[in-house]
């Protein structure tokens, strides 16, 4: 995916290993669940909506001790939206993707992306080292997650990303964002992702 930041976070769509389901079709589709541009911030613009599906959007197929089989919820996906941001002065892109999945499965999504957290924490991928941490596993009073990635380069200073994923229900908020140098600013926004969720 070359998807935001990329912490890693790649827009390649794996194979599905054995014994793996695959979703034969995705039917749910609610743009009304994603951020609007104006909620980042007056400077923001949107970038467009992929018309398919998007993948899950913790694969790290950089990752030497990733396997798609073992991440088996994005499999009981009902469907997915997403929408891609990008700043007036050309800087980094943010990022945003809402799936529904089958009931009981998105709690199971939330445990997958624990365990890619946890065994893709740090790795190096085309002579830059990309690491993960959490910075609140019980984000907004336990429907989410708070995550900082980094991407370490060679002779420039490291950009840092950073992720909110909500669960309401069956369904999972993800979106990604350059840092934008205050707690205040990105919990404000995580509010306004939440309150799309209905």
């Amino acid at each position: 995916m070359v998807m935001v930041l990329g912490a890693g976070c790649q827009r390649v769509e794996p194979d599905v290993g054995p014994g793996v389901r695959q979703t034969v079709s995705e039917q749910w589709r609610d743009p009304n669940t994603l951020l609007g541009a104006g909620e980042l911030g007056s400077d923001w613009r949107e970038g467009g909506a992929p018309a398919d599906p998007p993948p899950w959007p913790w694969e790290q197929s950089g990752c030497p001790h990733y396997r798609s089989e073992d991440y088996p919820a994005r499999s009981y996906r009902q469907g997915a939206v997403e929408r891609f941001y990008r700043p007036s002065d050309g800087s980094s892109p943010a990022h945003h993707v809402v799936e529904k999945f089958e009931p009981g499965w998105a709690e199971r999504n939330v445990e997958d992306v624990r365990r890619v957290l946890a065994r893709c924490a740090s790795y190096r991928m085309l002579g830059s080292n990309i690491s993960f941490s959490v910075v609140d596993p019980h984000y907004r009073a336990g429907t989410g997650m708070l995550i900082r990635g980094r991407i370490e380069h060679a002779n420039i200073p490291p950009t840092v990303t950073y992720f909110v994923m909500l669960k309401r229900g069956e369904v999972v908020s993800t979106f990604s964002l350059p840092d934008p140098g205050s707690r205040a600013a990105l919990d404000s926004i995580a509010a306004r992702a939440a309150a799309r969720l209905g």
